[in-house]
């Protein structure tokens, strides 16, 4: 039998509202507003009588708004360390949602830039390819380098 510290079961937590962050990313792409994605991605799997009832998070919120208020100056970073001849438009909206959101973590929302590094690898791979993963760290990891 395993013991959680509040360390570990807050850090499972973050994780758990980073991918739901990431989900609430990807639907906005499709036209929904921030608080109806965030809403839908925080509850879409739980049993729930009301979905409006539940209180969403405040670091799911914080995530996701900040990254779509954010949102060209990421891209205008990543452009910056995407190899010559690629272009966001070249991207997959997952690629680009999970470097938007680990970009933003590490330049604006006080994440450790490992962690954010590390957190953005993990939604990759669960949500992409091992190519995808490799291709998001290597972007990341130029940032933090310089």
């Amino acid at each position: 039998m395993r013991i959680f510290s509040m360390t570990d079961v807050q850090l499972e937590m973050r994780r758990q509202l980073r991918e739901r962050a990431f989900q609430a990313l990807m639907s906005l792409e499709y036209g929904r507003n921030v608080i109806e994605a965030c809403r839908f991605a925080y509850t879409y799997d739980k049993n729930s009588t009301s979905d409006s009832d539940v209180e969403i998070p405040t670091f799911l919120l914080n995530l996701v708004m900040g990254v779509e208020q954010s949102k060209s100056e990421l891209d205008e970073k990543i452009s910056h360390y995407l190899k010559e001849g690629w272009t966001l438009g070249r991207l997959t909206l997952v690629e680009k949602n999970i470097l938007r959101l680990g970009l933003f973590e590490m330049t604006k929302f006080g994440t450790p830039q490992l962690v954010a590094l590390n957190e953005a690898i993990e939604l990759s791979k669960n949500f992409s390819n091992e190519k995808s993963s490799k291709f998001i760290n290597g972007i990341l990891s130029k940032f933090i380098t310089e």
